[in-house]
């Protein structure tokens, strides 16, 4: 009872922690609003300056939104992918779903005129982008889950995904040699990832699609939790080990899927915050880690794009850049620990 206690604090303090973080995320940028004016407008009152409250409401709230989303979204793939094969390494994109996203853009990008010429990026070039992405990661995740079908073990479709990721890789590369520079420069500003560029109509729909991921995580539990054991263990309570599989892969296809679409590939979060999560909350039962990676995701990916803003200033960092500079010394601080984690 007392360990309960104790997670609801930390629940509690958590949600805090990232309204406050969520207040001062959308009271930086560019343009200087106070922070009274910020509050102001986000509770309904008349502001003095309308464009200081179009700047909040179009830019600087579905911006921090996506951040939430984005952080919690790969944290918890990341955690999914985790548990499944049992590796403290796999990430939200082990099954090849960002090279497929990948694949997908750099053939928009930098593939043939004619197939360019499809989607027209000076009218579409968002929707084109998402569309192009979303079609290579929901391929690769089709080849996936028909593999996963048919491989009885969690090992093999682990070193499958890996494969995938490599052959995508090798073709982006192709492309990309025989590429202008200024397709190569599109197509490397779309890998920094970005979180600015969401519509309300679109942050509606991503928030759909990763509600899904979320339920279908949350009916994993139990054979999340029997997977940590082994496979054997698993079956031997019960657990359906292909059904389970599909599930937990569906649910990281939609996460993390989703986010490659809307955002852009976007390293490090997957990885870095189930073993932070771990290490704090010193548990491995997925009914508390499901919602702590997901607060902790939100939280990190928050404080990233903060840094990122460059406060006073007109430039904005890369936001892969910056949750790779947070990120890789957590995973390293993590090794030099070997602490002893149940994978």
């Amino acid at each position: 009872m007392h360990q309960t206690k104790t997670y609801k604090f930390y629940f509690l303090g958590l949600l805090v922690l990232l309204l406050l973080l969520f207040f001062i995320n959308i009271s930086l940028g560019s343009v200087t609003i106070p922070f009274k004016n910020t509050l102001a407008t986000i509770l309904g009152n008349n502001s003095s300056n309308q464009s200081w409250s179009y700047i909040i409401w179009n830019y600087r709230i579905p911006k921090a939104i996506t951040a939430i989303l984005v952080g919690g979204s790969l944290a918890l793939s990341g955690l999914l992918m985790q548990t499944l094969f049992r590796n403290p390494l796999a990430g939200p994109f082990v099954l090849g779903i960002s090279s497929g996203s990948s694949l997908g853009v750099a053939l928009l990008i930098m593939g043939t005129g004619l197939f360019s010429s499809i989607f027209s990026f000076n009218i579409f070039n968002n929707i084109s982008l998402i569309i192009a992405s979303s079609l290579g990661s929901f391929l690769v995740l089709l080849a996936v889950l028909s593999i996963a079908t048919k491989v009885k073990d969690t090992m093999s479709l682990l070193i499958i995904g890996l494969m995938f990721g490599s052959i995508t890789g090798a073709v982006v590369s192709v492309l990309s040699y025989f590429s202008s520079a200024e397709k190569l420069k599109q197509y490397t500003y779309w890998s920094f990832g970005s979180l600015g560029d969401l519509s309300w109509y679109q942050l509606a729909l991503l928030s759909i699609i990763i509600c899904i991921g979320i339920a279908l995580s949350i009916m994993s539990i139990k054979p999340l939790n029997a997977f940590l054991l082994g496979e054997n263990y698993a079956q031997s309570v019960g657990v359906k080990i292909k059904k389970s599989r599909l599930i937990i892969i569906i649910a990281t296809g939609l996460l993390a899927g989703s986010i490659t679409a809307f955002a852009g590939p976007i390293a490090f979060i997957g990885l870095a915050v189930p073993h932070l999560t771990r290490q704090i909350f010193n548990t491995t039962d997925h009914k508390t880690l499901v919602p702590a990676v997901l607060l902790y995701g939100a939280l990190l990916m928050l404080l990233c794009d903060t840094i990122a803003q460059f406060p006073g200033s007109d430039s904005v960092l890369p936001i892969n850049a910056i949750t790779s500079i947070v990120g890789a010394p957590v995973v390293i601080w993590l090794l030099i620990r070997k602490r002893k984690m149940v994978f």
